[in-house]
C-alpha cells in the first residue's frame, strides 16, 4: 500500500463509485437493512481503536518530547520513531475503516444523507494521510491527527450511546457542545500548522501548508452548520429545498433524536411531518445514530 499512490486512490475512486452509483442501485429494489445491533458494535469498535490510537501518538512524542512550536520528522530508525511511524500507519488504515458510515447509510437506505460532500470528504482523506505517511510519518503535522483522534472518540462514544435508543438520551446531554469542540479543533490546527510560515522549521513546507488548509476548509463548513443551526443563519432557508432534492445541506449527516425523527442543519428534513431540534453532527461528516424502525411509514414532502 504505501510503495505506490496508486492502490489507495484505486480503493478512494471504488469508495466513490459505489457510494453514488453502485450501492444505490444494488439497494434499489431492497427492503433497508435494520443495522441498529451492527452501528453499537461498530461505534464501540471504532471508539476502542481511536482511544488506541490516541494513546499511541501520545507516547510516541507528543506527551514525551515534541515541541509544538517546531517539530522536525525523525527518519531515523530508532525506537520511538518506528513507533510513530507506525501509528501513523494505523491512522491511515482507520480511514478506510470509516467507508463504513457511507455503507450503513447506503443499506439503510438513505441515499439523501450520502452527500457530494461527504463523498468527497472520506474518499480525500486516506489519499491525504497516505502522503503524509509517506514522505512525512511524525513531526509537526502530526498533531491534526492527535486531535482528530481525540474528536473521533468523543464522536464515536456520543454515536454508540445514540445508537442504544431513546433510553439512553439523558446520558449524552453533552450533545450540544459537539460542535463546537469541532470548531475549535480546526483552529487549532490551523494555528498550529500555519505558525511554521513565521519561524524556520526542518519541516516540509508544502505539507504543513496542505494539513493547514484541511483546517481551514472545514472549519469553514462547520461555521456554516453552526451558523444555521444555533443562529438561524441564512443557510437554514435553503436547506428543506436541498433535502427534498435529495442531497444534504452542509457536511454533517442527519441523525435521530430522542424521538426518532431525522434532522438536518435546523430544519427537519421531515419538515411536514416533524417540528425537532437538530442535533449536531461531527468531524467527518457522517453519523450513526439511533435507527428509526424502517416499519414507520414516511409522509411524503409537502
Amino acid at each position: 500500500m504505501m510503495s505506490s499512490p496508486f492502490p489507495t486512490l484505486a480503493i478512494c475512486l471504488s469508495y466513490a463509485y459505489f457510494s453514488k452509483i453502485l450501492g444505490p442501485k444494488l439497494m434499489e429494489n431492497r427492503k433497508p437493512f435494520d443495522l441498529r445491533g451492527f452501528l453499537i458494535m461498530y461505534n464501540s469498535l471504532q471508539t476502542l481503536f481511536s482511544m488506541w490510537i490516541f494513546y499511541e501518538y501520545l507516547m510516541s512524542g507528543w506527551a514525551i518530547d515534541y515541541s509544538f512550536r517546531c517539530q522536525p520528522v525523525d527518519y531515523s530508525y530508532s525506537p520511538i520513531a518506528l513507533r510513530m511511524a507506525r501509528i501513523c500507519w494505523w491512522y491511515y488504515f482507520s480511514k478506510f475503516t470509516e467507508f463504513f458510515d457511507t455503507l450503513f447509510f447506503i443499506l439503510r437506505k438513505k441515499n439523501q444523507h450520502v452527500s457530494t460532500l461527504h463523498v468527497i470528504h472520506h474518499g480525500v482523506m486516506p489519499f491525504s494521510v497516505w502522503m503524509g505517511v509517506k514522505f512525512a510519518p511524525g513531526g509537526h503535522s502530526t498533531f491534526f491527527a492527535l486531535l482528530n483522534t481525540f474528536v473521533h472518540i468523543v464522536m464515536y462514544f456520543y454515536y454508540m450511546i445514540a445508537a442504544m435508543g431513546p433510553q439512553y438520551q439523558k446520558y449524552i446531554w453533552w450533545k450540544k457542545h459537539l460542535t463546537t469542540m469541532q470548531m475549535i479543533q480546526f483552529v487549532l490546527i490551523m494555528c498550529h500548522q500555519f505558525q511554521l510560515l513565521f519561524t524556520e522549521c526542518d519541516y516540509p513546507r508544502g505539507f504543513m501548508i496542505w494539513i493547514g488548509l484541511h483546517g481551514v476548509l472545514f472549519l469553514g463548513l462547520f461555521s456554516d452548520f453552526y451558523k444555521t443551526k444555533y443562529k438561524g443563519g441564512p443557510a437554514g432557508k435553503n436547506s428543506t429545498k436541498k433535502m427534498q432534492n435529495g442531497t444534504s445541506g452542509g457536511v454533517c449527516m442527519p441523525i435521530l433524536d430522542e424521538n426518532d425523527s431525522a434532522t438536518h442543519n435546523g430544519v427537519s428534513s421531515y419538515a411536514t411531518i416533524y417540528n425537532k431540534e437538530y442535533n449536531s453532527c461531527y468531524s467527518n461528516g457522517t453519523n450513526n445514530g439511533y435507527v428509526a424502525n424502517n416499519n414507520i411509514t414516511e409522509k411524503k414532502l409537502a
